[in-house]
């Protein structure tokens, strides 16, 4: 198979892309890849001044001038504020959301609307900004939604009865491997539904292996005890330096997936190395439960009670 690589993206000049967690790590290189290509960058962070620094690297190769938009996943009403800026500033034609951000298996901690912090943040969050920007993704040419799943969904548990772990003890790894499945579910099943609802945006999933994007240092960082900290670190520091692949190599599949011709709605973009742990993109298997359509229903019914916001498409 041909290995495919930025430099293979298709013009972008025209065309508007939004990512959220541009700040850095798989968000930022996918960022500056696709503005390079022409595209108009939405640069959808947390920290302002972070995304700030990450504005400043992506007009460094931009032909069109990128946009800041603050966004924090673990808050709804931030996710509705930015959706609108997001709207207004695009005037309702978006071409591209690519659903990136993320936390992984941080300690126990809720969003500021009361949900456990990986599914809130990871799963909740994007799932409602897709819904809200869906009338300006109507408008894009050719749009896509991209969401990004993980290695770590395999063997996860998606537990729609109890997906805040209210009673269930807490493992951090464990609702992150929810998290993320929650994302490839979600993706798939959007995918039907606006097949069913004969709409021209596509909704594709995609993974980046085993990449050292920096989620593993700031997972580290978020435990409060020290030694667990510095376990932690040095561990993930270690898997990091002998196996991962770099950050440009991993953003990979997630560009194809943005930009590639003949990436169809439903499709599920990952390394083509072994165990899809790293290497170039190819369309990869996608796990059974996203396949399954009672899981999809279940989970996006889920979504719109705890989020409050109406699905698009109904």
């Amino acid at each position: 198979m041909r290995k495919w690589t930025t430099a293979d993206i298709p013009d972008q000049t025209g065309r508007t892309a939004l990512v959220t967690g541009a700040n850095s790590g798989l968000g930022l290189f996918s960022a500056k890849a696709l503005a390079a290509a022409g595209a108009r960058i939405l640069l959808a962070c947390r920290s302002r001044e972070r995304g700030e620094r990450a504005l400043r690297a992506v007009h460094g190769v931009a032909t069109t001038e990128p946009k800041l938009i603050q966004l924090d996943l673990a808050e709804l009403d931030s996710v509705r504020y930015a959706a609108a800026e997001v709207r207004e500033s695009t005037g309702d034609a978006l071409d591209i959301l690519m659903n990136n951000a993320g936390l992984m298996a941080t300690p126990r901690a809720l969003t500021a609307d009361g949900f456990e912090l990986q599914f809130g943040t990871n799963h909740l969050g994007h799932a409602a900004l897709t819904w809200l920007l869906m009338p300006a993704l109507r408008g894009g040419r050719e749009p896509r939604v991209v969401t990004l799943s993980s290695l770590a969904a395999r063997g996860a548990r998606l537990d729609v009865a109890d997906p805040n772990f209210e009673h269930r003890r807490y493992n951090p790894g464990t609702a992150y491997g929810q998290s993320k499945l929650a994302n490839q579910v979600f993706a798939l099943e959007l995918d039907r539904r606006l097949r069913a609802a004969g709409e021209d945006v596509i909704s594709v999933a995609a993974h980046p292996g085993y990449t050292a994007t920096g989620l593993s240092p700031a997972m580290a960082r978020s435990y409060p005890n020290k030694v667990v900290s510095a376990v932690i670190g040095g561990v993930t520091h270690l898997g990091d330096l002998l196996i991962a692949q770099n950050v440009g190599t991993g953003a990979l599949p997630q560009l194809y997936a943005a930009t590639a011709p003949g990436v169809n709605g439903g499709d599920y973009v990952g390394p083509a190395g072994p165990g899809e742990l790293r290497g170039y993109p190819k369309i990869v298997q996608p796990l059974r439960p996203a396949l399954d359509h009672g899981t999809g229903a279940a989970l996006w019914e889920l979504t719109a009670k705890l989020t409050g916001i109406t699905p698009d498409p109904a």
